[in-house]
């Protein structure tokens, strides 16, 4: 071990100095998805373009956790933002045309990095050195490997309290160029607020769902709701993209237990995970679960081999051919297709599996409807109306998978909000959509 912190000290150095011994002006940099970017070193190589030390840099994100150099005006043209998968900062950066968007499905992300990014630089946030020298990526077990399997430049933040994963990417301290200490707090989700919606829709999902299934959850307060109305059911697993504090719930209340599962029995597995410390805490060292590359987690072919497979996952509008937009408004670029079709397609091929995609029947104060007659001019297709399973609002549940359109459309106009039914059944007739 002595050895081992020789060579750890004499890789310990600070943001700035990283920079400026291990970046170049034209550099393509990557981290992996929310946890793992590291803000320090983020804003060292802003000062760097600042201060006319380098220019033209790239850096590839997933879930940006705040306002980053490369998403801010002043930066635009030397430092450049591309979102994978977006939050609220790459977002207004995109559509202000400061930063530009990777279209791909999530499980595809590590082969395009290999094969047709090919980044120079890993920059990651990682738990601290264990006893035989390696680095953890911790919550994030997703894209890692395809970075580095490319990048020639390894530097790592290490925080005491990034958890410690077992199956996460492992960086061994020979491999890195340089690292940093940085023992702040990992950004947290803060607790979501269930409202009556959320909570009936949730509702409406936990009754389709029988015990022994295995869940993928996605994020925000309809997933979290049926999380609780599933506090009851039995011998549930998990096998998500995302690990999230309602599941974290799940598993110490007794309905998760993983048992059911043919593969990863009794343990739980996810791409990565997002929530709160005491989640990241319970992941820490937990040889119960498993944070594997997401090329493997969402695959359909690996979804579909667990019997019972619900995936619930959400959609910002729907029309009556039940195609889903679920990341963007019109033109309106507002996230990424993440795994959303890939869960779909792997839960309906999962034998008594289902999908559901779930949603608000109305925006903006109940003044627009988000099942349309068709999709907004624009609007990205993130579920296709092939793939389709289960539409879910708080009026009830429509069965759309081998149902015709004039089927769907009505199971559709049923679950839409009453002040929006007659001018939807009026469209549909329009259009000799209903037989």
């Amino acid at each position: 071990m002595e050895n081992l912190n020789t060579i750890y000290q004499s890789k310990l150095t600070t943001p700035d100095e990283a920079v400026s011994r291990f970046l170049h002006s034209g550099a393509v940099c990557a981290s992996d998805i929310a946890l793992a970017h590291s803000s320090t070193l983020y804003e060292a190589i802003g000062r760097a373009i600042s201060a006319g030390k380098l220019d033209d840099i790239t850096q590839h994100t997933l879930l940006d956790t705040s306002p980053f150099p490369f998403y801010r005006p002043e930066f635009a043209g030397k430092y450049h933002g591309v979102s994978w998968f977006s939050q609220a900062s790459s977002r207004k950066a995109i559509n202000a045309g400061i930063a530009d968007v990777m279209p791909a499905y999530y499980r595809d992300i590590p082969g395009l990095m290999e094969t047709y990014i090919q980044p120079d630089v890993l920059i990651a946030v990682v738990s601290p050195m264990d006893k035989h020298g390696y680095f953890s990526t911790g919550c994030d077990g997703s894209i890692s490997a395809g970075i580095l399997a490319t990048a020639k430049t390894i530097l790592l933040e290490v925080n005491s309290h990034m958890p410690r994963s077992l199956t996460s990417p492992q960086i061994h301290v020979s491999q890195v160029s340089a690292l940093w200490e940085n023992h702040t707090p990992l950004i947290c989700l803060p607790p979501t607020k269930i409202d009556e919606v959320s909570a009936k829709i949730g509702g409406y999902i936990a009754e389709e769902i029988p015990d022994g299934s295995t869940l993928q959850l996605g994020i925000g307060a309809i997933p979290d709701a049926v999380g609780i109305a599933l506090q009851n059911k039995h011998h549930l697993g998990i096998h998500t993209e995302m690990f999230t504090d309602s599941m974290m719930t799940l598993i110490e209340c007794g309905a998760v237990d993983n048992s059911t599962k043919p593969i990863h029995t009794n343990k739980t597995v996810a791409a990565f995970a997002f929530g709160s410390q005491r989640m990241y805490d319970y992941i820490d060292d937990n040889t119960m679960v498993e944070m594997l590359p997401v090329s493997y987690v969402n695959d359909p072919a690996t979804i579909a081999q667990h019997p019972n497979f619900m995936s619930i996952n959400a959609a910002l509008e729907v029309d009556f051919f039940g195609q889903v937009c679920a990341e963007s408004i019109g033109t309106r670029h507002v996230s990424g297709t993440g795994g959303q079709s890939d869960y779909v397609r792997g839960a309906v091929q999962s034998k008594g599996g289902k999908s559901f995609i779930a949603f608000a029947s109305t925006a903006k104060d109940e003044t627009i409807s988000r099942i349309m007659p068709t999709l907004m001019p624009g609007a990205q297709i993130s579920t296709s109306k092939n793939d389709v399973d289960y539409i879910v609002t708080e009026y009830g549940v429509a069965k759309l998978r081998g149902r015709t359109l004039s089927q769907r459309a009505k199971a559709l106009i049923a679950i839409a909000h009453p002040k929006f039914r007659e001018e939807l059944t009026f469209a549909a007739k329009k259009e000799s959509i209903l037989i």
